[in-house]
């Protein structure tokens, strides 16, 4: 099984950085998930953001697989409990399916992804940040798999 967070954005934060390899790090004796950073689409003053999420939408979609299970993150999507998480994440490992998760840029994703989406994620009703997002999600990927491992990292 393969697991990727694909996001837009390569110019980010260092904490954003540390804190996802971090996370990563982690994992990678027990889950490899890895990140994959997509190109954002050109942005310009007063001009409108759909040009710029229709290519960051293209691109997402390139890097996909033609057998990924894709679950988009999205503010719309459905929000789970972590150990909900950890049971979706399960039945993922069971079917040995290749997991792609998507995390837009500011402007969030494109229809298309949406739609080529088998599952939309919610990681909270609140608006965040692309690069906090990335952040949550490696965090929640690593809590969930602690719970599916018995490890303690996680306390209810």
């Amino acid at each position: 099984m393969r697991v990727r967070v694909i996001a837009v954005g390569t110019r980010l934060p260092a904490w954003v950085r540390s804190a996802c390899d971090d996370y990563l790090t982690r994992l990678a004796s027990r889950l490899a998930v890895s990140l994959v950073e997509i190109e954002p689409g050109l942005r310009t003053a007063g001009g409108s953001a759909v040009k710029a999420v229709a290519a960051e939408g293209e691109r997402l979609l390139q890097a996909l697989g033609p057998r990924d299970h894709v679950a988009a993150l999205d503010e719309r999507g459905r929000e789970l409990s972590t150990r909900e998480l950890a049971a979706w994440l399960e039945g993922r490992m069971r079917e040995g399916e290749d997991l792609a998760f998507l995390i837009g840029g500011p402007d969030g994703l494109a229809s298309e992804v949406l739609t080529r989406s088998d599952f939309t994620l919610s990681l909270s009703r609140l608006t965040l940040p692309h690069a906090l997002a990335r952040v949550l999600l490696t965090e929640q990927l690593y809590r969930a798999h602690s719970l599916l491992t018995h490890h303690p990292y996680h306390r209810d």
